[in-house]
């Protein structure tokens, strides 16, 4: 299929019909006529072009119809009477009328720019390339243009600052800073908690630094991190990973909702709660059901919003952006404040125990009133009554309350109690232990106090999956290259610069809570010591609700850009067609938008929101993230590592080491996590992967992966080619002679079969075929015979590689297979093929002649030779042989071919059942019973399982049937070549015929002699064929006397006799086995007695159905050593 250009009208504005006529017969681009009238008619298009140029390539009259450059796929429709001038192969316009092809130029090479586009053809096209975006512009275009023109696109002009920077800000800064990071701080403590931030940043940014590698070795389109890696890595691992990390992005999305519905039912209208608990002990499930119905709430309607106007969602992009950076902002400001004047936020302790300061205004037990001592609501709680007198719980008589200052400072010293980890398990009182306390404390009652409790068990590998997610939203900027001036200038930069601002962010967040905040109040999860207040707006200056409107509206924004991500990621891999039972999610709206996978996001995301807890589904994402950057930086090491070609990456700060660091930290992340989380995650991606490779569509995306392969199977040949094979690892690889029929299509494809069944999917197998002719002329029929062997080898699911070679003749096109198929030490060590079974009805000897060559080739390489008789009848892969024998015929030793093509045979599923029984012939001087030991004991050390006979053969006289069947043989084979002869001469004669009664005279001059003078004679046609015929009936005369006087030739009639004996053994013994193996007898030395060896074999194989010949390497193959 050629590619070229073709000059098409246009129609510029309301030209005159004449005109529009004129220019079409010009310009147009018919088929050429197949007669010889293409000629001229290509010669006035010519002139016509010649003569009106001005007015067709620079028309000077406005509406007059401009030609423009069409690239057509189609084929080449000039043909060689139609002048190359015709066809114009760059794009003709006003601005480069001086470089248009006139023709002459570049004749040397119009044929390749018949199919090739001239080079300042491909540059304008790479000129006018425009990459859209990743985003929600040509949806938000659909939309706005839906009925009327389309409008220009736009060139991408977005920077680093507002195309990369910002956006990866937004997205890594989120739900978990605002909710979880004090609450990290005052369990994890400072150090450790360094340590998290430490770990999971350094992760990000070597997982960064890898990502800008791939992103700026060319252009990425739709599809972002998904479109690098499966680009990178192959369909297989791309189609796995690009769904683990639509799988993250869709959890985030589930976590930012329910960060969303935390902090509006606990900061901002805690009343708005559906449940409320009326006993503290279910005040937990009470918060989960809450989270659930609002979450699905505020799932379906962020749905509705992304489907309606998804171009709102982008539109709010820096609104919700400019919320995060003003939280931000606002805590900086407070913990500044704090040196000055720290908040007033007390929290009251219960002995060293923190109390929920919810029910209560007073943190005092008693107060006095009106010179009255009287009980406050403290009292009430943990007593049965407001009197003095009342039974209270006996940790509330030993111990007084206390309150401390929650926020005592940045120079207030409180960082050295928060150095250290206090982690706990789930009912664990939050506890200040520098305070004291006395006993009393009764466990089954305290459950039921107003303390501050752990809601879950803590422990670091906890906390560290709880945290990544506060570090993943590294591929904003990669996502976006469409957007992007410079996407391979600004996708390095911004990304590690977000990296390192988030990750500086962090840092200092870490220190300055645990310098700032008392460590009770930090392991306060929702801040139900300060009034319900969140922890980190107490720090904050101007107001808690800076905070808390920042960080909603924060969560808000980060769970519709999930909505709006993960629907498209899904969409680009259901496109690319890796996965069949995606490809539904591949369609949308008319403008695009990705419906089908909008649903499926939304049903999974549900079910994030249904587990309801933030702390439960902050691992799963992050096991999705981390898998997804495992495989980037193994993209990156695998590329670096392999040097390929067009591995140039603009981005130079790289290496394969840094690359190999972040894959390996993304692994023991994963494990320090969730172990079994992640045990989950890798089977996941393991079973898409297998289901890519099994059902998947076939991509070549010249990823790494097959570079990878290609590398290991160089290194591997390269090894193998150092010594040969020891007998232990011999296998065959078998070069299998296959022929096709007139239309290419496989004559034997149970000799597939076979192979298949010999090989059970090990070791190299090649299918070689030939065919007679020139390459040149024979391209398109082995492209078609390749194609359908290729088609049977998959249907007989036989593993191997095909090569069809195009000959002068088939002598040696197979002798070119049996020398050079295979590479270095992946070479074929036995060659199989079928016997040729209408040898005798042929009437080309070649056919036999070309197998007996064949015979003696494979002996000359050492190749092990096996010729499956009657092969049309063995067995399908699909069927299964009852009880039965394989009988092995062992007359010659051989290398043991004999004794291990049972053994292999008997692994397939096809010939399990079948028993192997081995025969072996005994002459009269041999001790039979001791050769049967013997055999059995052989046979033992070799650990095979199979039944021993000797049979005898006695030296008997030869028989009339032997003698006559010989006598009948060589009488055939000398008719033979007396039709031969016969039939050359006729050929010979109709020439002769021909020649004379084409040339310029019917008379034709010959010398003929008779007896022992010259005479010169003057031949007619009818006296050339009466003496042609007088000579032929006297030589017939005389071949047939010959024939009836002949005598058998004594060695013939001793291989016969051979081959009759033999065979009424081979018969009488295994008529009815499954399969016969039997040694192949050598070809004789001299070629004349070709055809009598054909003869012998077929004696030697009467009455036998399936039948493998045997013939050895000339190596052993098996041995009793381990």
């Amino acid at each position: 299929m050629g590619e070229r250009f073709v000059v098409v009208p246009v129609d510029g504005g309301a030209g005159v019909a004449g005109d529009r006529e004129h220019s079409d017969a010009v310009v147009s681009d018919p088929a050429p006529p197949s007669t010889g009238g293409s000629a001229g008619g290509g010669g006035a298009a010519a002139e016509e072009i010649e003569e009106g140029e001005d007015s067709v390539f620079e028309p000077q009259d406005p509406n007059t119809v401009v030609p423009i450059l069409k690239y057509n796929r189609e084929p080449n429709k000039y043909g060689d009477g139609v002048p190359k001038e015709n066809s114009p192969f760059i794009n003709n316009t006003e601005n480069d009328k001086g470089n248009s092809y006139d023709g002459t130029n570049m004749a040397l090479f119009e044929e390749e720019m018949e199919s090739n586009p001239m080079v300042s053809s491909l540059l304008n096209k790479l000129a006018n390339y425009t990459n859209l975006t990743q985003g929600a512009q040509e949806h938000e275009e659909a939309d706005e243009d839906e009925g009327s023109k389309k409008k220009a696109v736009k060139s991408p002009q977005m920077g680093t600052f507002m195309g990369v920077y910002l956006p990866c800000l937004q997205n890594i800064l989120g739900v978990i800073l605002f909710l979880r990071l004090t609450w990290i701080v005052g369990t994890a403590g400072i150090l450790e908690s360094l340590a998290i931030v430490c770990l999971c940043c350094s992760c990000t940014m070597l997982t960064a630094i890898s990502m800008s590698a791939i992103a700026t070795n060319g252009v990425v389109p739709a599809g972002g991190s998904y479109y690098m890696i499966s680009r990178s890595l192959g369909p297989e691992f791309g189609g796995a990973v690009g769904l683990c990390f639509y799988l993250g992005t869709t959890f985030a999305g589930s976590m930012y909702i329910l960060g969303t519905i935390e902090i509006l039912l606990t900061y901002i209208v805690p009343k708005a709660a559906i449940f409320v608990a009326e006993k503290k002990e279910d005040e937990l499930n009470a918060l989960l059901n809450n989270m659930r119905v609002y979450g699905t709430c505020c799932l379906a309607l962020m749905s509705v919003v992304v489907f309606v106007g998804v171009k709102y969602v982008n539109k709010l992009a820096l609104v919700f952006l400019a919320c995060v950076i003003l939280s931000i902002l606002s805590i900086y400001a407070g913990v500044i404040k704090t040196i000055f004047e720290p908040p007033d936020f007390p929290v009251c302790m219960l002995g060293n125990r923190t109390l929920q300061n919810l029910n209560f205004d007073k943190c005092l037990k008693t107060d006095f009133l009106d010179n009255m001592t009287v009980t406050t609501k403290l009292w009430s709680l943990f007593c049965d009554g407001p009197e003095l007198n009342a039974t209270c719980n006996e940790y509330f008589d030993n111990n007084n309350v206390t309150m401390v200052q929650g926020i005592p400072g940045l120079t207030s010293g409180v960082i050295s109690a928060n150095m250290w980890s206090v982690y706990g398990p789930l009912g664990m009182m939050v506890e200040n232990n520098e305070l004291s306390s006395l006993g009393g404390s009764d466990s089954a009652q305290d459950i039921y106090m107003p303390y501050v409790i752990n809601d879950i068990t803590t422990f670091f590998t906890l906390l560290v999956g709880i945290y990544f997610p506060s570090v993943t939203g590294i591929m904003a900027g990669s996502n976006r290259s469409g957007d992007l001036r410079d996407a391979q200038k600004s996708i390095p930069i911004g990304t590690i610069l977000a990296i390192a601002t988030t990750s500086f962010i962090y840092v200092t967040c870490v220190v300055l809570f645990g310098a700032s905040i008392e460590g009770v109040l930090l392991r306060d999860k929702f801040g139900d010591s300060v009034k319900g207040n969140l922890v980190i707006g107490t720090l904050s200056w101007p107001s808690p609700w800076v905070i808390v409107i920042g960080s909603f509206f924060s969560c808000c924004g980060a769970g519709l850009q999930s909505l709006t991500g993960a629907p498209r990621l899904l969409q680009a891999i259901a496109r690319d067609g890796i996965v069949p039972f995606l490809q539904v999610f591949g369609h949308g709206k008319a403008n695009g938008e990705p419906t089908w996978a909008l649903l499926l996001t939304g049903g999974i995301c549900e079910i994030g929101i249904l587990i309801a807890s933030l702390d439960a589904v902050a691992p799963i994402l992050s096991m999705f993230f981390l898998m997804c950057y495992l495989f980037v930086n193994l993209a990156c090491a695998v590329q670096t590592l392999l040097r390929t070609p067009n591995w140039r990456p603009r981005f130079k700060y790289y290496h394969w080491a840094l690359s190999f660091l972040g894959m390996s930290l993304c692994l023991a992340l994963m494990f320090i996590c969730s172990w079994y989380y992640a045990i989950v995650a890798m089977a996941i991606a393991g079973c898409i992967y297998k289901y890519i490779e099994y059902r998947g569509a076939e991509k070549e995306w010249g990823d790494g992966i097959r570079g990878l392969s290609l590398n290991a199977a160089r290194y591997a040949l390269i090894r193998l080619e150092e010594a040969p094979p020891h007998t232990k690892n011999w296998r065959p690889q078998v070069l299998v002679l296959l022929n096709v029929d007139s239309d290419q299509a496989v004559k034997h494809p149970r000799l597939l079969s076979l192979t298949t069944q010999l090989k059970a999917g090990k070791g190299l197998t090649i299918v070689g075929n030939v065919l007679e002719g020139t390459y040149l002329t024979k391209d398109a029929e082995a492209k078609r015979a390749e194609q359908n062997i290729k088609s049977s080898m998959s249907a007989e699911r036989t593993k191997g590689f095909c090569h069809v070679v195009v000959s002068s003749n088939l002598r040696d096109g197979m002798s070119h297979l049996i020398q050079s198929a295979g590479l270095g030490g992946m070479k074929h060590n036995t060659v199989l093929m079928a016997w040729p079974g209408t040898w005798r009805q042929s009437n080309d000897p070649q056919s036999w002649k070309n197998f007996i060559e064949t015979v003696r080739e494979s002996t000359a390489a050492h190749h092990a030779l096996l010729v499956a008789k009657n092969v049309d009848s063995f067995p399908t892969n699909q069927d299964r042989l009852g009880e039965g024998t394989i009988d092995v015929w062992w007359v010659v030793h051989d290398g043991g071919m004999l004794m291990l093509l049972p053994f292999l045979l008997r692994q397939h599923k096809v010939w399990r059942k079948c028993k192997m029984r081995i025969f072996t012939v005994a002459q009269m001087d041999d001790n039979s019973i001791q050769m049967k030991k013997d055999l059995q004991m052989f046979l033992y050390h070799l650990r095979l399982d199979a039944e021993v006979e000797v049979v005898e053969m006695h030296d008997n006289d030869i028989s009339a049937f032997t003698y006559e069947k010989t006598l009948m043989m060589e009488q055939r084979s000398q008719m033979l070549k007396q039709m031969q002869l016969s039939r050359t001469e006729r050929e010979r004669e109709a020439q002769l015929i021909h020649d004379r009664n084409t040339a310029s005279h019917a008379t034709i001059n010959d010398k003929a002699e008779t007896g022992p003078d010259r005479v010169h004679m003057t031949w007619t046609k009818d006296k050339l064929f009466a003496e042609r015929n007088r000579n032929r009936e006297c030589n017939a005369n005389v071949a047939v006397r010959d024939l009836f006087n002949m005598k058998p030739n004594q060695a013939n009639v001793r291989r016969m006799h051979t081959a009759v004996k033999l065979n009424g053994v081979v018969v009488n013994k295994s008529q009815g086995a499954h399969l016969v193996l039997l040694n192949m007898p050598g070809p004789p030395r001299n070629r004349g007695g070709d055809e009598n060896y054909m003869e012998f074999l077929e004696v030697l194989l009467e009455g036998l159905n399936r039948v493998l010949l045997v013939r050895g390497g000339g190596r052993e193959v098996i041995t009793i050593y381990s």
